[in-house]
């Protein structure tokens, strides 16, 4: 038995997996789709390179900007050139119940009672603890902005403000900006007054906005000096910070959630997938991607690891939950087509 058979063998999952694999005939190469940037490469230090090594197997990457639009194409044509792919709560659970990604089998995953609450999913596993917050460069504002009021404010700090081209997120800081408390976001936005209210709150801003897409335009973006500020996800910008950038944070009012992996229905490497999933929610694996990329862990094990001075960055610090908002998935999942509909329309008039 060579050594990464031997390494296999401590994952009986990994090892029962592989030698099935190995019988098989060969397929094309497994594809691995994440939002690019920085992020990405961090998980490919952490999580894809080595498990290429330790499997022995064959690993694509591609990235996109969450267009569920594309993996229903591939799905509903029989069609599916991806394999795993990372994705956001709501359009996962979303897609869950559409039928669009494989059902996942805990008892052959194992490691789920280590898992944060929510992170072991029917069809995904959660890859990380992402939170969204207000970013800017230290440099170029002589007073830093200390809430979405503050983001809202175009007279005390002029500028243009980046923003995600979608409701979610947007929708609750609007009301934040309105106001609202951290605490009475989602009761607001359950009514129909309350969403109206939201997007009025986004016209005051829209002459002011640029809108991102893709999550590595906004440290870009502030470096560039095109916004004076943006909603980010914070793990970008911490990783900018620790390499020397002078970009800030505002934690109170930020959004955190997850983001999961899940294999797309119809998958020619359903096995492989899944070993790959087993090994991302390992707590060695875990705590190499914070190290590069400061996202919070899923695996309890590797949050306790983690030193203070890494652990600071994290979304899940104590100090950064401090007046933060949690998505409500569930919000999102039973409103979020119709009104992210009426967000398109709203952003192209």
């Amino acid at each position: 038995m060579n050594s990464n058979r031997l390494k296999l063998a401590r994952y009986p999952l990994l090892l029962s997996l592989a030698m099935a694999l190995g019988n098989a005939q060969a397929a094309p190469d497994m594809v691995v789709v994440g939002y690019g940037g920085a992020g990405q490469k961090a998980q490919d230090v952490a999580f894809f390179q080595p498990f290429s090594a330790l499997d022995q197997s064959k690993l694509i990457q591609s990235e996109y900007n969450g267009e569920m639009v594309r993996i229903k194409v591939m799905v509903d044509t029989g069609n599916v050139d991806w394999d795993v792919v990372q994705i956001e709560g709501p359009d996962l659970m979303r897609g869950c119940e559409e039928g669009m990604y494989e059902r996942l089998d805990w008892t052959q995953l194992g490691h789920a009672a280590q898992l944060i609450p929510e992170a072991a999913q029917a069809c995904g596993s959660a890859a990380l603890v992402w939170s969204v917050a207000i970013a800017y460069d230290t440099d170029k504002l002589a007073q830093a902005p200390a809430s979405w009021a503050d983001f809202w404010n175009v007279e005390k700090i002029p500028g243009k403000r980046g923003l995600r081209k979608r409701a979610v997120y947007n929708l609750e800081f609007a009301l934040l900006a309105d106001g609202v408390k951290v605490e009475d976001v989602y009761q607001v936005l359950g009514t129909p007054e309350g969403v109206n209210r939201a997007f009025a709150k986004l016209t005051e801003l829209k002459p002011h906005i640029q809108w991102w897409e893709a999550g590595a335009q906004p440290a870009q973006w502030l470096a560039a000096g095109d916004v004076v500020m943006t909603s980010t996800y914070s793990g970008r910008i911490a990783a900018a910070a620790q390499g020397g950038s002078h970009l800030g944070l505002v934690w109170p009012g930020s959004l955190y959630g997850m983001d999961y992996w899940a294999i797309i229905k119809g998958s020619r490497h359903v096995d492989q997938a899944m070993r790959f999933i087993a090994f991302a929610n390992q707590p060695d694996a875990q705590v190499k991607y914070v190290q590069q990329i400061p996202y919070g862990p899923t695996n309890t094990e590797a949050a306790a690891r983690l030193d203070a001075s890494l652990a600071r960055w994290v979304p899940t610090a104590p100090q950064n939950l401090k007046g933060a908002l949690s998505m409500d998935v569930g919000f999102w999942v039973d409103h979020g087509e119709e009104l992210e509909e009426r967000f398109n329309a709203w952003a192209s008039k």
